[in-house]
């Protein structure tokens, strides 16, 4: 069947089209013009958004879970609740994000989620789609590891990386790694010739340590500012080292709570627009009542918006946050413009991980997983693999 799509604006990833008409067929991209060069066609479904941009369907580089599941459950179940939900707020793709656990329980969440990235390259895949892995720990540190669990952390070993990377079939795209570990930048340059990305966090370590693991091959930072050391202007430390790299991604979670909103435009100022990514660290309670949740293996209290361990109260652990929400939020703390802020979740996450055929722009020939949203960035339709997973009334 076909669709022909209709707004005020649509970005296509890199230029801005006015009045456009977009044709979709079978899921995928026919043509994308504006109505100055043609007529919208006759005998198509036409589904018109007035006022709004439209835009390539966002990735999550980093999230843990939704709708009541964690990704470390692997099962098909789990990952279609997930994947679901995530459609149904403008997120085409995302890195199915671990936390640390036990090797084995690791290793078994590793193969099933492979499984599960080959199951969602079929046709018959509704939702969002994973395309790859994040593997955030065991390699961190003990005096940054938020809620990781400390007696499942690990010093850098190659073999056990090795072990990693073999269960999950080659489709770990992302590891975050503390910098400051004995060991740490020779994995990064051996995960690095292997094809995975490093994102360095939950960290102690010193601006020179920091540079170390860049030299050896690190190419973003996670969630910056959390589970970081601390600025300080005699030792700048792995904070200072992210804010001043300027060929550096860094992820942020936008949420109003991990990083004070007031931070946020000195954040956006340090890594520009083609190195920040907006990311949502989400737990499997985001889209769900306030309660108890699990994150991987361990209890998370969800109140008042805020995810915090059940073991040590007032340590966050992960969030809530939509990237939907994350986009609205960053154009209420900045002034930004929503083509603006675009880049940061669509772009550039795929330009980070290497995924820029699958996601981060709208092109012929490509999936139709696209978004609506506002002049206030929020969003007024989720449009995945052609079909509408949801639309809100302007300025939800």
């Amino acid at each position: 069947m076909r669709t022909v799509i209709t707004a005020a604006r649509l970005w296509d990833g890199s230029a801005l089209i006015l009045n456009p008409i977009l044709e979709i067929a079978d899921g995928r991209i026919e043509s994308i013009r504006s109505q100055s060069e043609g007529e919208i066609p006759a005998g198509a479904s036409h589904k018109d958004f007035p006022g709004t941009t439209l835009a390539p369907a966002f990735l999550d580089v980093h999230i843990h879970g939704a709708a009541g599941h964690d990704v470390m459950e692997a099962t098909p179940e789990a990952l279609a609740k997930v994947s679901g939900f995530l459609a149904s707020r403008g997120t085409g793709n995302f890195l199915a994000t671990t936390v640390t656990a036990p090797i084995d329980t690791t290793l078994r969440s590793l193969e099933g989620l492979s499984k599960r990235i080959d199951d969602a390259k079929g046709a018959d895949w509704a939702g969002a789609r994973p395309l790859g892995i994040h593997l955030e720990g065991p390699f961190l540190s003990h005096a940054k590891r938020g809620v990781h669990p400390p007696a499942h952390l690990l010093a850098p070993d190659i073999a056990i990386f090795d072990r990693f990377y073999e269960a999950a079939e080659g489709k770990i795209r992302l590891m975050t790694l503390a910098p400051e570990l004995p060991g740490a930048a020779e994995l990064a340059a051996h995960a690095t010739a292997r094809g995975v990305r490093i994102s360095m966090g939950h960290s102690n370590a010193t601006a020179a340590e920091t540079r170390t693991t860049i030299a050896a091959g690190a190419c973003s930072a996670t969630h910056t500012f959390n589970a970081m050391r601390q600025l300080d202007h005699r030792e700048p430390g792995i904070l200072g080292a992210v804010l001043t790299t300027d060929s550096l991604y860094a992820e942020l979670i936008c949420d109003g709570i991990h990083v004070d909103p007031s931070l946020v435009p000195l954040w956006w100022r340090a890594k520009g627009g083609s190195r920040a990514i907006l990311v949502t660290d989400a737990m499997s309670a985001t889209g769900m009542p306030e309660g108890e949740y699990m994150l991987g293996g361990f209890a998370v209290q969800v109140a008042d918006g805020r995810a915090t361990s059940k073991d040590s109260p007032g340590v966050l652990a992960g969030s809530v946050l939509t990237l939907d929400r994350a986009l609205k939020n960053f154009v209420a703390f900045t002034d930004a413009s929503v083509e603006e802020v675009l880049p940061l979740l669509t772009r550039n996450p795929a330009a980070m991980t290497g995924f820029g055929e699958a996601a981060g722009t709208l092109r012929v020939g490509g999936a139709a997983d696209l978004v609506a949203l506002g002049a206030d960035g929020a969003l007024v339709a989720s449009i995945i693999g052609g079909r509408i997973q949801s639309a809100f009334s302007a300025g939800n």
